[in-house]
């Protein structure tokens, strides 16, 4: 595979896994129910998301950066009111 079809696939698994997490993180932010939601996995799944985007910038990896700065902004509202909104 040449370099424009991996960044393609890149661009494209960013975008695929980047969108699919809005729906959830938007209802949670209009609703404030986190009832449903795992403190210490979320916790986990947003220091994980933080580390990706490390990751993404250390390695140049564009689509990784994107996607990642992206689910974390939306990640740490909703561990933020998990936290708050117990």
């Amino acid at each position: 595979m040449n370099l424009n079809t991996i960044a393609i696939i890149g661009y494209c698994a960013a975008f695929g896994t980047t969108i699919s997490f809005l729906p959830q993180a938007i209802k949670t932010i209009q609703t404030k129910d986190t009832s449903g939601i795992s403190l210490p996995m979320y916790a986990l799944f947003t220091a994980g998301t933080l580390l990706w985007l490390i990751y993404g910038i250390t390695a140049n990896s564009l689509p990784v950066a994107i996607a990642n700065a992206i689910t974390l902004i939306f990640a740490s509202i909703i561990l933020v009111y998990k936290i708050r909104y117990k």
